[in-house]
């Protein structure tokens, strides 16, 4: 009897080999810029470098300058010199996924940092992504449950939906983000802190996420010390993860902590590769790289979905800042936090009436669409005459909807402010919204 050989394994591990490895050399170090004479390799090829007397170094393709090929380091420049060699290692990077991930705590390489082992993930998917077809993206009309009471009842989320958390540094994020991972009924969060300090990071997962968080959650922690390329690098796996467990037809929460480091790390590669510097010092390849990473979140034709979460650091508490400007042009909604709010001891300090969901008309019914507007416009009203009942100018009886914003005052902040350890489902969330807007 002939023995049959299967050769699809092999012929799918010779298209993808590449027998001629392409070299070059180090010409020059310029901050962390390096030009070198070699390879002819596309951008964004991974290419590993050998310094002398210290252990390899992976860089990836920058950009071209006249004949040489800028790269920028993976790691520590340190021992590369001029001559140091180049060997072509990856053209198309790509990242291997799987359930093992789950639970697990990886750095911007995707390397395990939680000191559980290796990680025995053998899907491989493009780093970069594949762009989806519009048109082959589902509609979204099916609501998702977030375990925040203010979240679910006034700025509805879908599933798919991608929103920003605008805010200032020290008003709540990390703890709203925390409070998301736990209480939503996401199947899989996928976590990506880029920029982090190095402490927060640890205090994020033990304080925020939590034991019972981690079990279904992947953290990527791309901390700040972190060359800007691995800080790039670690949102784009985060993306890469988020998206194969889409795909499996999972609905995933994928939450990165912050677009805005992600954008400041772009800014470094630019202006290293020689980008011209626009608004606020900012290159164009910052706006031209955000939609290509944020619009791979959402749906896809797989049964599965990725819910997005990215939080904005606002410079200064200013709303209109180039990021957050272009980011709010993206996404589809924001939530603002509130640095009065959160000085009154107001969390999560939610600006309600300066943050929108725009896609909650398809996901309540027409009831709840109602409630929510009308705790809108009574908060607003009181708001608005905020000054003059505060000093006793306002007399009752002059303005019936002043009277009633009154009235359901304290039951509306009541209803906004929810403890980092409490959760409100969907269902109960309606149903306060309900009771504090009966007449």
């Amino acid at each position: 009897m002939e023995a049959t050989i299967d050769l699809k394994k092999y012929n799918s591990f010779i298209e993808k080999t590449d027998f001629v490895k392409k070299t070059g050399k180090v010409n020059r170090v310029i901050g962390l810029v390096l030009e070198g004479n070699g390879p002819a390799v596309s951008v964004g090829s991974v290419c590993t470098i050998y310094p002398n007397n210290r252990p390899p170094v992976q860089a990836q393709v920058i950009g071209f300058r006249d004949k040489t090929t800028l790269l920028m380091p993976l790691g520590d420049i340190i021992g590369i010199e001029p001559g140091s060699a180049i060997e072509s290692m990856e053209e198309y990077p790509t990242y291997k996924v799987g359930d093992a991930l789950i639970g697990r705590i990886i750095d911007g390489n995707g390397l395990p940092i939680d000191g559980k082992g290796s990680i025995s993930a053998m899907t491989e998917y493009p780093l970069m992504g594949t762009p989806i077809n519009p048109l082959e993206r589902k509609r979204l009309n099916e609501p998702l449950d977030i375990g925040i009471r203010s979240i679910n009842g006034l700025l509805s989320f879908a599933k798919g939906q991608r929103l920003g958390i605008l805010a200032g540094t020290g008003v709540g994020k990390s703890v709203l983000m925390g409070m998301i991972a736990k209480n939503t009924n996401a199947d899989i969060n996928v976590i990506a802190l880029i920029g982090e300090r190095g402490r927060e990071v640890k205090e994020f997962i033990d304080e925020n996420l939590g034991e019972e968080g981690l079990k279904r959650s992947i953290v990527i922690a791309a901390a700040s010390d972190e060359p800007p390329l691995v800080r790039l690098r670690g949102a784009y796996i985060a993306t890469t993860i988020a998206e194969y467990f889409r795909d499996q037809g999972h609905d995933v929460m994928l939450m990165m902590d912050s677009l805005t480091r992600f954008a400041l790390a772009q800014r470094e590669i630019g202006l290293s590769a020689g980008e011209p510097p626009t608004t606020r010092g900012f290159t164009p390849s910052v706006f031209s790289i955000l939609p290509k990473l944020l619009e791979r979140a959402g749906t896809s034709s797989s049964e599965g979905s990725i819910t997005a979460l990215y939080t904005v650091l606002v410079e200064g508490d200013d709303l209109n800042e180039p990021i957050s400007d272009a980011v709010r042009a993206i996404l589809d909604g924001h939530i603002v936090l509130s640095r009065e709010l959160a000085a009154h001891n107001h969390y999560p300090a939610i600006d309600i009436l300066n943050s929108i969901s725009r896609l909650m008309i398809d996901v309540v019914n027409k009831e709840h669409q109602k409630c929510s507007m009308k705790f809108k416009d009574l908060l607003a009203t009181y708001k608005s005459a905020e000054d003059l009942i505060n000093i006793g100018a306002y007399v009752k009886g002059s303005n019936p909807k002043i009277d009633m914003a009154i009235q359901k005052y304290d039951e509306m902040i009541t209803y906004l402010r929810q403890g980092m350890f409490d959760s409100c489902d969907w269902r109960t969330s309606l149903d306060e919204l309900q009771k504090i807007m009966e007449v």
